[in-house]
C-alpha cells in the first residue's frame, strides 16, 4: 500500500516562508494537508486533484499546492506565515476518488511534520 513521507518542517519567524514535502511511494490521484493546532482538531489546509488546487479558510493567497506526478511528490509553499499557522501538518492521499475536506475521507496518512512560526 501507498506510504507518505513527509518533510520540510520547521520553526521561522512571522512573515517568513517553508516549503513542505509530501513524496508517495506509489500513484496518487488527490493529495493535501491537514493542520492540528495545539488542542484543537484538524482542519483542511490544502488539496490538489490532477493539478487543481483547493485551498482551506484563511490563507488569503499565501499558500500554494502543487504536485510533481513523476515523483509522485507535492509541495506546499507557505508564504509570509503567521503565528496563527503553526501546528502540525500532516500530508494526505487517496489512490481513487477526487479530494474532500473532511479528514475521514483519506485513508493514507503521513508521520505529520511541526512548523513554528513565532
Amino acid at each position: 500500500h501507498v506510504q507518505l513521507v513527509e518533510s520540510g518542517g520547521g520553526s521561522v519567524q512571522a512573515g517568513g516562508s517553508l516549503r513542505l514535502s509530501c513524496s508517495a511511494s506509489g500513484a496518487t490521484r488527490c493529495m493535501g494537508w491537514f493542520r492540528q493546532a495545539p488542542g484543537g482538531k484538524r482542519k483542511i489546509v490544502a488539496t490538489i486533484y490532477f493539478h487543481r488546487a483547493f485551498y482551506g479558510d484563511t490563507l488569503e493567497g499565501r499558500f500554494t499546492i502543487s504536485k510533481d506526478d513523476s515523483t509522485n511528490t507535492a509541495y506546499l509553499q507557505m508564504n509570509n506565515l503567521r503565528p496563527a499557522d503553526s501546528g502540525i501538518y500532516y500530508c494526505v492521499a487517496r489512490t481513487e476518488g477526487g479530494c474532500y475536506t473532511n479528514e475521514i475521507h483519506y485513508p493514507i496518512w503521513g508521520q505529520g511534520t511541526q512548523v513554528t512560526v513565532s
